[in-house]
């Protein structure tokens, strides 16, 4: 399946990376050069991705003038200046700006690297795997051996059919949400206007079995606070070099 729209999520405070998020929004935090968000819009365009809403909130006027200035997607702006919307609600509002084929949705602080050489990327293979018909969500997951900057929180455990569930201690192949999924837009259509978290709708799509992972190919990296850049940078050394 070709999917050309994403929605990516780049609103948050930063709270944790303060004094750096003190002067800058989060998603412009460079990682070896590189801007967070940007890993994510790259991935984004390789995968053919046309279109994306980004939405703004902390230091918003910088993010602007960063998305202007990427080449290779119609960026569009979901404005959250006046007031936070958390993930769910975030999420609702900016696919307003879509149309009702299928999307990408991905988080700007959170992203890959190392794939596979020659093979589709983790996007490509997400897309190819979401089937509307049996799916309300196809989500990209991370092994937790093969991850950087993570606290050791498990999200779901993944089944041989690929469902997900959540996890319980003692269940096998636990998996991490790794911030890259595919929805129809229009499983969002009943969204409340207020506030709230996107863990709603992956809890209705688990209740009708309907949630389905993939294992991402490649060290998942997650930045969240001043001194897990060194580590990032040092996994990124480390995977350029292949070891």
């Amino acid at each position: 399946m070709k999917i050309t729209q994403a929605m990516v999520l780049a609103a948050g405070l930063g709270t944790r990376m303060r004094p750096i998020t003190d002067t800058i929004p989060k998603p412009l935090v460079k990682i070896s050069g590189k801007p967070m968000i940007d890993y994510a819009l790259e991935a984004l365009a390789e995968a053919g991705v046309e279109t994306a809403v980004v939405n703004v909130h902390h230091h918003a006027d910088q993010m602007e003038a960063h998305l202007r200035a990427f080449n290779g997607l119609e960026i569009k702006i979901s404005d959250e200046r006046d007031r936070l919307m958390d993930s769910g609600g975030g999420l609702a509002r900016g696919l307003t700006q879509l149309k009702s084929s299928p999307a990408f949705v991905m988080n700007a602080d959170l992203f890959w690297i190392g794939e596979a050489e020659g093979e589709p990327s983790n996007l490509r293979r997400l897309a190819a795997m979401f089937d509307p018909q049996s799916m309300d969500i196809a989500m990209l997951c991370a092994d937790p051996e093969r991850t950087t900057g993570h606290n050791g929180k498990i999200d779901f455990s993944l089944a041989a059919d690929g469902r997900l569930a959540r996890y319980t201690a003692g269940d096998a192949n636990p998996v991490i949400y790794a911030g890259a999924l595919v929805l129809m837009p229009g499983f969002l259509a009943d969204a409340p206007s207020e506030p709230f978290n996107l863990n709603i709708y992956f809890d209705r799509a688990i209740a009708a079995g309907r949630l389905r992972g993939l294992i991402l190919d490649g060290e998942w990296l997650t930045v969240g606070t001043p001194e897990a850049i060194g580590e990032a940078e040092a996994t990124i050394q480390r995977v350029s070099r292949g070891l």
